[in-house]
């Protein structure tokens, strides 16, 4: 594998491990629903399959236990942190991607009835209320800790987002209730 055939997923998986250190793939998974996976939905399995490919293009070590479940650490390579240092010094040019199935089906809003597009509103706006709830609670836990406030950044922007859905939302729901 050449650093230029690296995907996202590899860059998840090097970030990942540069930040914990040493990490088998099921340390992985859980770290990515805790953090990266409110933002950066992928499917995990990749989380076993790319620390492999990673080790074998020489960015990654594997050690493997040499008995019981035989699990495999990872660990990253001086040639796994430059890639991912020439990963993250390289400019954005690509737009803001958000894959919104509701906004998708918003779309198509003129072949629903009028009581599916209230649902979907009120939908939304039920998910996007948990969501900005469980936003603040992670900010309460841990907003005041100085050893991960760099990784608390994306936070602020995922509240915002998360604020003007529900604000559209909302929006959209009372619009619908005034034209019944």
């Amino acid at each position: 594998m050449s650093r230029e055939r690296l995907t996202i997923t590899s860059f998840v998986v090097l970030g990942l491990i540069a930040l914990r250190g040493p990490s088998t793939s099921y340390d992985l998974k859980r770290a990515s629903g805790h953090s990266i996976g409110y933002f950066w939905p992928f499917p995990h399995a990749q989380l076993y399959s790319e620390p492999r490919k990673l080790a074998e293009a020489g960015l990654l070590t594997v050690e493997e236990e040499t008995n019981g479940r035989r699990r495999q650490t990872f660990s990253i390579t001086e040639e796994g942190r430059e890639a991912l240092a020439e990963w993250l010094n390289q400019p954005i040019r690509d737009p803001m991607q958000i894959r919104d199935v509701a906004e998708l089906k918003l779309f198509f809003s003129e072949l629903m009835d009028a009581d599916t597009e209230r649902r979907l509103a009120a939908d939304q706006i039920a998910q996007h209320t948990t969501r900005l709830a469980e936003y603040r609670s992670i900010q309460e836990r841990f907003g005041d800790r100085a050893d991960v406030s760099s990784r608390m950044v994306p936070l602020d922007l995922g509240i915002a987002l998360t604020e003007a859905a529900l604000a559209f939302w909302v929006d959209l729901a009372e619009r619908l209730d005034a034209e019944d």
